[in-house]
Order: C-alpha cells, then sequence, then structure tokens
C-alpha cells in the first residue's frame, strides 16, 4: 500500500502532493492532465521500473532532476532521477538504505492494466510475451536480471549479424550464451503458463456463467524438451540465414502463446466480449497468483480501461478490486464511481 506521493520535476508535475486511501483510487481529469504521469509515478515508486520501460522525458524539461517521494506502512520510499549525458541515471531510496536498483525483494507487488492490454490477444506477439515475462519480474528472484542478460546477448548477436560473415569467428560465444540464458526463459515461461492453466477455465466460466474450457499454450520456435540444446543447434545450423536476415530468428524472443477457447484458437475465433472476458480473467490470475507468492495484497493500476468494458465485466472488476489498493484512471469519473458501493477517494487533475 501507499499512503502519499510527492513529485518535484516529474514529467507534468513541476511540485505536486498526494494522499490515498487504502482503498478504490480514482485519479480523474481530461486528457492530458498528468493522469498516466501519476499511475508512472506510482509504478517507479513501487517497482522501480518506469511505464512501458521507459525513462526518456521523465525529468522535466531543462530540469537536472526530479524526486520522487512515497511513504508505504513499511516505511519511507524515495526515487531520485538525475539527468546526465547518457540519459537519466536513477537512484532508490528504502528507508534510508542507498540502491542503483530495486531487488525484488525491496519492491511493492504491482498489477498494472493499461489500454494495450486491451490488444493480448489479437495484438503483436510481443504484449503476450511481456505479458508473461513482466508477471515473472514480480515473484521470480533474478527474473528481471535473466531478461536483461537475454537482450544484452540478443543485440550483441544480432549486431554479428548487420555486421557481416566477417564475425563469424565471434559468433559462437554469443550462440552459447544465447541458448544458456533462453532456456531458462523459456522454463520459468512453461512453469508460468502451467499455473496459469490449472486455475483459468475454472476463473474464466465464473466469471461467464459458461461452461468453456480454456487453454494457453506456448508456441515455441525450439523443443521445449531441452529448448536451451535446441536453440544452439537451430542457431549454429541457421548461421547463414541469420546473417542473410540480419537479425535472430529462434529463441525467447520469437516465441508466442496461444489462447484456445472450447478447442478453437481465441485470437481467431473469440468475440470482443469473449475477449475482454478471457483478458479480465487473465488479470485476476495474475493478482491471486502474485498475492499468493508475494503473501501481501498488490497494489492495483488501471489506466482508462474501464470505458473499455461492459456493464457486466464492470461489475466483475469491481468485485476484484474491492479487497485491494486501487488506482483508476478515468475522464469521467461517474463512469467508475457508481460501480462501488464503498467510499472512493476522488483526485482531480486538471
Amino acid at each position: 500500500m501507499i499512503i502519499d506521493l510527492h513529485l518535484q520535476n516529474f514529467r507534468s508535475y513541476k511540485d505536486a502532493a498526494f494522499e490515498f486511501s487504502p482503498g478504490v483510487n480514482i485519479i480523474v481529469g481530461p486528457n492530458a492532465s498528468g493522469k498516466t504521469n501519476l499511475l508512472e509515478a506510482l509504478l517507479i515508486i513501487a517497482t522501480g521500473r518506469p511505464y512501458r520501460g521507459n525513462y526518456n522525458d521523465a525529468v522535466q524539461f531543462d530540469k537536472p532532476w526530479a524526486r520522487l517521494e512515497a511513504h508505504s506502512p513499511k516505511g519511507e520510499r524515495v526515487v531520485k532521477l538525475e539527468v546526465i549525458e547518457t540519459g537519466v541515471r536513477k537512484r532508490f531510496n528504502i528507508d534510508g538504505q542507498n540502491f542503483i536498483r530495486l531487488a525484488l525483494n525491496r519492491t511493492l507487488p504491482v498489477v498494472l492494466f493499461e489500454p494495450e492490454h486491451l490488444q493480448l490477444l489479437s495484438g503483436k506477439p510481443e504484449l503476450r510475451r511481456n505479458f508473461l515475462d513482466d508477471s515473472l519480474e514480480q515473484f521470480i528472484p533474478g527474473f528481471t536480471q535473466l531478461r536483461r542478460d537475454y537482450r544484452r546477448a540478443l543485440s550483441q548477436r544480432n549486431h554479428l549479424l548487420k555486421t557481416g560473415p566477417s564475425t563469424s569467428s565471434q559468433l559462437f560465444a554469443w550462440n552459447i550464451r544465447l541458448s544458456e540464458i533462453g532456456g531458462q526463459v523459456v522454463k520459468h515461461r512453461l512453469e508460468l503458463i502451467k499455473d496459469i492453466n490449472e486455475s483459468i477455465s475454472k476463473l474464466y466460466q465464473k466469471l461467464t456463467s459458461s461452461r468453456i474450457r480454456v487453454l494457453v499454450e506456448y508456441l515455441p520456435t525450439c523443443s521445449v524438451t531441452n529448448y536451451g540444446s535446441d536453440l544452439l543447434n537451430k542457431l549454429e545450423r541457421h548461421t547463414d540465414l541469420d546473417y542473410a536476415r540480419g537479425f535472430t530468428a529462434h529463441g525467447p524472443h520469437r516465441d508466442d502463446i496461444k489462447v484456445l477457447l472450447g478447442g478453437h484458437s481465441a485470437q481467431q475465433a473469440a468475440s470482443r466480449g469473449e475477449a475482454r472476458s478471457l483478458l479480465l480473467t487473465l488479470k485476476m490470475l495474475e493478482v491471486q497468483r502474485l498475492e499468493e507468492q508475494r503473501e501481501q495484497k498488490p497494489i492495483l493500476l488501471l489506466d482508462d480501461v474501464f470505458s473499455e468494458l461492459d456493464g457486466s465485466r464492470r461489475h466483475a472488476l469491481t468485485t476484484l478490486l474491492k479487497d485491494y489498493q486501487t488506482f483508476i484512471t478515468t475522464t469521467d469519473a461517474d463512469l467508475v464511481v457508481h460501480n462501488f458501493a464503498q467510499k472512493c477517494n476522488i483526485i482531480p487533475l486538471g
């Protein structure tokens, strides 16, 4: 839980302070009033990660620094952002201790629900990969670093591929590195999907009052039986093709997931309503799993998604939110407020 927040020179906020309810907080204002910026500040304070992974322009133009300060029941949390030649340098202070980055045990669990998630089923495979990996980062110690290491190794290999076949002698070391890390990434993804499949049908059926079975399948570019070894083999065998393409065509960064609804691909066959219900089911499972793994209730951040749901799905989401500290952004407070019987904390912006 986050009790209060003070922002200085952060995005659209020169100097602003907020106090929050332990229940539902509704952030209301017109477009470009800073609603998403406030959610991003909460995300950074809790996890050390910016919204959509980018600190670009986080510090106000012509300002040398930004500061975010908050209090939780466990103490004070401060984030300092300093503009340097190469970008933005981050410093975290948790209860008087300084850190360059936040280890998992120093973060607060958060579930983010944003408009891009509404494209989870029909959008790019990257959205589905990120859904898995963002979730894993919140309860698997070291997964954030593992993900970072994989991206770095992939970037190095792709750089060699773009340089041309003259770099072939350097490629083998990166093939080994990429396959080792890739095998670990996929192992965690498969365990998460197995966990999801244990509960998803029951929760979807409860949400929709249907008897349809739901199943999530992993679509790998390599054999899941021994992913790392098979990836290394394919990287070696397809070297010439990768040089011709200029990128690495196999690995976790090319894998996908498929959701089956009643045995049919939801990406192709689900109605708009069914797709929304599947998405809500996945987000509810994320909340439940995170609470079980971290043994504390996550903070829920909903960025302008209420307007995208119909009455029954708003009701289902409202039922979930009542037990958690929740932050909801909207341009229309009435649309959200009447869904909650309990008192809401209204935060007007703009």
